[in-house]
């Protein structure tokens, strides 16, 4: 039986607000949703009568609002940007003092602190969630980065805990959950990020760090159909293989099963009937521009958003391969040696990047006033989310180890296993340097590895190069840091230039 009003309420009914919805009553909570066409609210609610907890549909913005039990709590699962500004807007003068909003789109987390400022004057609380998992995930149970005011998600809590994807005791995802039977039991993958705009930033870092994944398997395949000629089953049997081991992920896991899928209409590799151009949403810039933006190296992340970038220039790239020409390619290595040494490669480069992304949100929380719980954030990223694996497991115990990391290259576990595996790292980039074949994240990773390594870099001649042409001062190896210097360089005469 229905009751009189709904436990929470959701905006927007594109494929992750209905199965995020339907995530929600599954566990037995009543939802109401509401769509600006009121057809795809009323299909929705009547496609899925029976629900353990119930859907109630509303044709307008205000019937919507008052059937919700208060303090209100209102998904918003919208476009990003004016469209969210839009509903946020339409909102504000039906909700009364303490009635919570929750943004779960992916919004960009300055717009996230902008919001909360500006619904808290108007006795309104905030919350920006990340929500990532795809239309599965939010189906049967996505990874929650909540962020904004601490007591508003203390009331928004045991639902998400409900939702989300959930661990067994040793950190492996729990599979199973199948329409009105949620995965039962286990530890959520949902945990309060921090102040303001804090859950949405760590959802934009674990896009970032999800570029930086999916180039760098793409690059592992590259390798083996062009420097061994494999087939993309063949290559899907090594993915397949791979995700049993240390790279055991959804991401290696789905990998496999494109490998091995025909296309329906010719019979080919479906891999192979894929018009090589990329999209992208935005948020892997987001987090390559706001590193840039605070001086934190990222530029695994970086070269992944640029290698999609060069993918969509496919005509200029086309003209380019029948003038440019290449080195002749010429592999003495065994299949079976260079297809070892390509799994660690891959291996040493995510160890990279996700260092370089947890650096960021280290630095970030200084920036924002925050205090994030790095251990907890790999928790709730090992089920439910793009980049869930293994490896995420041997995160969270470094940070248990020692909450203040500086990076997780410095842990000894990660430590060791870059060393165990670089010299195929090495080998690797070294042959497809050799070959012609782009890597630009394996290569962006060792480079970033070698330079954090490296106790002097030549920054010592830039410095002196800034200095001598702007008069911008260095530091002196032989004082203490922070006292200035500046050379009264000599002057030449230069050639002069008629304009």
């Amino acid at each position: 039986m229905a009751k009189k009003q709904s436990d929470i309420g959701l905006v927007g009914l594109a494929v992750m607000g209905q199965n995020l919805a339907l995530n929600i009553a599954d566990h037995g909570f009543q939802i109401s949703v509401f769509n600006r066409t009121t057809a795809t609210t009323d299909k929705f609610v009547a496609d899925n009568a029976g629900t353990p907890g119930g859907l109630v549909g509303a044709d307008t913005i205000d019937a919507f609002v008052q059937s919700l039990s208060k303090p209100r709590k209102i998904v918003l699962l919208v476009k990003a940007g004016v469209p969210t500004d839009a509903v946020i807007d339409g909102l504000v003068p039906l909700l009364e003092q303490g009635d919570i909003i929750i943004d779960g789109g992916n919004s960009l987390w300055t717009d996230t602190i902008r919001r909360e400022k500006d619904l808290g004057a108007k006795g309104l609380r905030f919350i920006g969630s990340g929500v990532s998992g795809g239309e599965e995930g939010a189906r049967f149970g996505p990874s929650l980065m909540p962020g904004g005011d601490r007591d508003a998600y203390k009331e928004l809590e045991p639902i998400w805990n409900a939702i989300a994807a959930k661990v067994d005791a040793k950190g492996r995802p729990m599979m199973g959950g199948k329409p009105g039977k949620p995965v039962k039991g286990g530890t959520p993958c949902a945990e309060y990020i921090g102040a303001n705009g804090a859950g949405h930033y760590v959802k934009m870092v674990h896009n970032g760090i999800e570029y930086g994944d999916m180039q760098m398997i793409c690059e592992a395949y590259s390798l083996m159909t062009g420097l061994l000629g494999m087939t993309a089953e063949e290559c899907g049997d090594v993915f397949k293989k791979w995700n049993k081991g240390v790279l055991d992920s959804f991401l290696i896991e789905i990998t496999a099963d494109i490998l091995h899928q025909k296309d329906p209409m010719t019979g080919k590799p479906f891999v192979e009937i894929v018009l090589d151009t990329a999209g992208q949403k935005g948020t892997g810039k987001w987090t390559s521009v706001n590193a840039l933006d605070m001086g934190i190296p990222a530029p695994t992340v970086a070269e992944a958003v640029f290698a999609r970038c060069l993918s969509a220039v496919k005509e200029e790239r086309v003209a380019a391969s029948k003038q440019l020409k290449g080195p002749v390619k010429n592999v003495k290595a065994s299949r079976s040696s260079l297809v070892r040494a390509i799994h660690d490669a891959l291996y040493c480069s995510k160890i990279c990047s996700y260092a370089q992304g947890f650096q960021l949100m280290r630095e970030a929380q200084k920036e924002y006033g925050w205090t994030l719980n790095f251990g907890e954030i790999a928790k709730i990223w090992r089920g439910g989310c793009i980049i869930r694996a293994r490896f995420l497991q041997k995160i969270t115990e470094a940070y248990e180890r020692d909450r203040g990391l500086a990076n997780l290259l410095l842990d000894p576990f990660f430590q060791s296993e870059i060393e165990r595996c670089q010299t195929n790292w090495r080998k690797v980039i070294a042959r497809a340097a050799e070959n012609g074949v782009p890597v630009p994240t394996f290569y962006s990773a060792l480079s970033y590895y070698d330079g954090y390594r490296s106790e002097s870099l030549p920054a010592n001649l830039l410095q002196a190069q800034r200095d001598y042409f702007g008069a911008h001062t260095y530091e002196r190896v032989d004082q203490p840091r922070g006292k200035f210097f500046h050379l009264d360089w000599p002057k030449k005469d230069r050639p002069q230039i008629a304009i």
